[in-house]
């Protein structure tokens, strides 16, 4: 009929197979290149291109027929409703701090440091080597890898002062992460519908272990130099609670650090309640201008459950983490990662063992100190000369993240939503609050990618809150 591009081809045949039945039959290609005076390798491509849109299907020997399209019924999963029940904490949406975010904005967000503050190389070359050794084979004990606990032991005893026994590598139990270790702390030491204190505010990964256990959360104030260890005395007086849950060195959100005599005075009035503190050090290698000084350091009795991770520090990949606990708190917290996990992967812990035990590593870590104080005076500068409203009340002395207080009556949904419309993603503070929030806040990852672009976020954010203000 006339000369035609298998696009034309396709055009044509999608408005005969729109009019055809399910099943009906195309004409042959000989017929097709009659019809259209194309080339036969023409009309192939033209039959291709359909079959991929799932318009047609070839049947060898047979023909090429109308793809039959059966309309899907809707599923209905209503009958689950009856099954499950109310649910017994209430759902929770995945943290702002674990959302994803393109390569074209600004992540103040995340909660964890970028990949070129991640000591790569020595990752790469652990991976291999654990690739190649009987770790990929074996399975590793329950309570992990006897030199993996062997080294979270020394490197708690190594700030242990005279006088006080230092933990045995028997204390220590390897963890698939901090996080799955919080769960089991709750579950396995204070128990459903159980008071436990937390400081307030406090990571959210915490809040959240704390719902899905069942456990009925109670705030305790707490500020850049840690609880008032009166404020927390009473909290134990008056809610029977026997745990208390706290991040003494560069907490998340805050960045605060406990001074020497808040961090005694806290554990004198945990073992006067007889009472636990769980103590998470998910900092421990961020230290900027102060060192990491564990709690759990100068307790001998069994009253500080210590939670040290490398996730963060070795790589997001590598999750691996320990809990150090002493006494009968140690057999049921192990008795509850059994039935959660049975174990770690061994080559995981092969993995890390071999990172913190490269002569390099000491240098990465020397060198992270740098960066990280670089990255935060940083964003810090950027703040004070682009957005003034977000007043750092404190500076850290480590960790990742700024945390920053909005002038009153700031609508921290509508400024998330401004600032993410001009590509910066921040996290409000409202998600780091056990109970109410007692002020408009925001958490500024300072160790997130693209430092060069910190001055042009701040920026962003300054006009978003000029914004909101009106």
């Amino acid at each position: 009929m006339f000369n035609d591009s298998s696009s034309r081809i396709v055009e044509r045949l999608r408005e005969w197979i729109a009019a055809a039945p399910p099943g009906a039959r195309l004409p042959s290609t000989r017929s097709l290149v009659a019809d259209y005076q194309a080339s036969p390798v023409t009309v192939q491509k033209a039959l291709r291109t359909l079959s991929a849109q799932g318009l047609i299907e070839s049947r060898p020997g047979v023909g090429t027929f109308v793809r039959a399209v059966r309309t899907a019924r809707p599923a209905d999963y209503g009958w689950q409703t009856a099954a499950l029940r109310s649910p017994q904490a209430p759902l929770r949406p995945v943290a702002t701090a674990m959302r994803p975010a393109a390569n074209d904005v600004i992540a103040f967000h995340s909660g964890y440091p970028d990949r070129e503050l991640l000591p790569e190389r020595l990752v790469r070359a652990a991976l291999s080597r654990a690739a190649r050794g009987d770790a990929v084979w074996s399975r590793p004990p329950a309570a992990g890898q006897p030199e993996l606990q062997s080294w979270f032991a020394h490197e708690l005893r190594s700030s242990t002062p005279a006088g006080v026994a230092p933990p045995t590598p028997s204390d220590v139990i390897v963890l698939p992460g901090s996080q799955s270790g919080l769960s089991s702390v709750f579950r396995a030491l204070a128990g459903s519908g159980q008071p436990l204190l937390l400081e307030s505010p406090t990571y959210w990964g915490a809040i959240l272990a704390a719902a899905q256990a069942g456990v009925h959360a109670v705030p305790v104030p707490s500020g850049p130099e840690g609880p008032d260890p009166e404020e927390l005395d009473r909290a134990f007086a008056e809610t029977g609670a026997r745990l208390f849950y706290a991040q003494p060195n560069y907490a998340n959100p805050t960045g605060a650090q406990w001074p020497t005599r808040v961090a005694e005075q806290v554990l004198d009035v945990v073992r006067a309640h007889g009472a636990f503190l769980v103590e998470d050090d998910w900092a421990h290698d961020f230290g900027i201008t102060t060192t990491a000084s564990p709690v759990a350091a100068r307790d001998d009795s069994g009253h500080v459950v210590y939670l040290r991770s490398l996730t963060k520090s070795v790589s997001p990949g590598i999750r691996v983490a320990a809990v150090v606990a002493r006494g009968p708190a140690r057999e049921r917290i192990l008795a509850d990662r059994g039935a959660e996990s049975m174990y770690v992967s061994g080559v995981l812990q092969a993995a890390a063992l071999d990172v913190v035990t490269q002569p390099a590593w000491q240098t990465h870590l020397r060198g992270l100190r740098h960066q990280l104080r670089a990255r935060r005076d940083l964003l810090v500068g950027s703040l004070r000369e682009h957005a003034p409203q977000a007043h750092v009340e404190h500076m850290p002395s480590g960790g990742l993240n700024l945390w920053a207080r909005l002038p009153d009556g700031t609508d921290l949904e509508q400024l998330t939503r401004d600032c993410e419309a001009a590509g910066v993603v921040i996290a409000a503070g409202t998600e780091w609050f056990p109970a109410e929030a007692t002020g408009p806040y925001i958490r500024l990852n300072y160790a997130g990618p693209n430092p060069g672009a910190f001055s042009d976020g701040a920026r962003i954010l300054g006009q978003s809150l000029d914004r909101n203000s009106r």
